[in-house]
């Protein structure tokens, strides 16, 4: 149940763990604790536990049951972190190209791929357990889904090997949001479905962007993303119609009465904004300037979702 890694507070697209691990260069029980710690991608993990989050709190509808969410929450982050420690071991061979990544533990050899391996064993093995004893079997299910299509189908397949590594891996990134839902409901409703479109939307423009700002980078390291191999204006064009498709699908969930006004406000001018961002971008002559802003918008767009689902359903 996880993203792609081109999250930035999901991503670590700035090279967040690339960082963690580079400072941690000693070899005291710290500094080891701290490389492993990077190796689950703190901003990919902590991204996708807010949505999970804000999945579970929407359903809940004001009345949470405490321990059911911490065990979601606690379950679901190891599920995370495991695939994103194993996705760091696939990956050695893109990351020692890719500047971003040069310093990522994997890469640099403080922590070898067999001792990483056992520890995303660990993590997953853990975290379904605890899924299976303290939540439903859904949330189960949409956890394995996730860390079967972000390794295997995204990781290993997919984004080396196709234009369409994004989508497959925005299937896995719009997982943790499903799995909150779930986890309370026990059933998927229209609800859930639109919380699930909303995260694969949204990931669109956000890593449509990053291919813009780093389109060397990944031209460099060979993977077919979206600017490499259509060009950047294709890709702005995809960007618009994307943000579209988010802004649209925010909108129809006050339309089946599970928030209110005060969402659909909110919700609603910050997505006219984005839009309008998008439709900037289009006659936009410095177009990694332009990227990185609406990059950085969409952030804004993610975190305001979170906080709306979860308060919405208790306000007018």
């Amino acid at each position: 149940m996880t993203s792609r890694e081109s999250y930035a507070f999901q991503t670590g697209a700035d090279g967040t763990d690339s960082a963690i691990a580079a400072r941690a260069s000693g070899h005291g029980i710290r500094d080891t604790v701290t490389r492993y710690y990077s190796l689950t991608k703190p901003g990919v993990l902590y991204g996708n536990v807010l949505t999970a989050a804000a999945g579970f709190l929407l359903a809940s509808r004001g009345a949470v049951n405490l321990w059911l969410f911490v065990a979601l929450i606690v379950g679901t982050s190891m599920v995370i972190a495991s695939a994103t420690v194993l996705n760091n071991v696939l990956d050695r061979d893109i990351d020692t190209v890719m500047e971003r990544t040069k310093k990522r533990a994997t890469v640099t050899g403080s922590i070898g791929a067999r001792n990483a391996t056992i520890f995303s064993i660990l993590l997953g093995v853990i975290g379904i357990a605890i899924l299976i004893v303290w939540t439903n079997w859904l949330v189960v299910a949409v956890g394995v889904g996730g860390f079967l299509v972000y390794v295997v189908l995204y990781g290993m397949w997919s984004k080396r090997m196709s234009i369409h590594g994004t989508l497959v891996g925005s299937v896995s990134g719009a997982a943790p949001i499903l799995a909150g839902y779930v986890a309370v409901t026990g059933a998927v409703d229209i609800s859930a479905v639109l919380v699930f479109l909303m995260l694969f939307f949204w990931q669109m423009p956000e890593f449509y962007s990053i291919a813009i700002y780093r389109h060397d980078e990944y031209a460099e390291a060979g993977i077919p993303v979206i600017s490499v191999t259509r060009g950047i204006e294709y890709t702005k064009v995809q960007i618009l119609l994307y943000t579209v498709a988010f802004v649209v699908s925010t909108m129809l969930l006050p339309v089946f009465g599970h928030v209110g006004i005060v969402y659909a406000v909110v919700m609603g001018a910050l997505g006219v904004y984005w839009i309008w961002l998008g439709v900037k971008g289009l006659r936009a002559a410095d177009s990694a300037a332009w990227a990185r802003k609406m990059f950085g918008f969409s952030l804004v767009m993610i975190l305001a979702l979170c906080l709306m689902l979860s308060i919405g359903p208790i306000l007018p």
